[in-house]
């Protein structure tokens, strides 16, 4: 079942894109992805799930985390805010 799974990932130049785009290119079931240096955003079309995108983008040792994820704010502050 296709589905979109969208990540933040720490990228500072052309080169970090193309380490991104190097293992999205050879992760099976990806059917597209782009890539928005400026957002900081990859998002990731296909046969895939959300865990196995985010360890494959993470084995570029850039910091990537889940889209949706509270960028770098750890998890007590967020309960003590409230």
């Amino acid at each position: 079942m296709a589905q979109t799974v969208v990540l933040r990932v720490g990228m500072s130049c052309e080169g970090c894109v193309g380490a991104v785009k190097r293992v999205l290119g050879k992760m099976e079931g990806v059917e597209s992805f782009d890539v928005d240096i400026k957002e900081q955003k990859v998002t990731v079309k296909g046969n895939v799930t959300p865990d196995a995108v985010l360890q494959t983008v993470s084995k570029t040792g850039k910091k990537t985390s889940f889209w949706d994820a509270e960028p770098a704010a750890p998890a007590d502050a967020t309960a003590a805010a409230s």
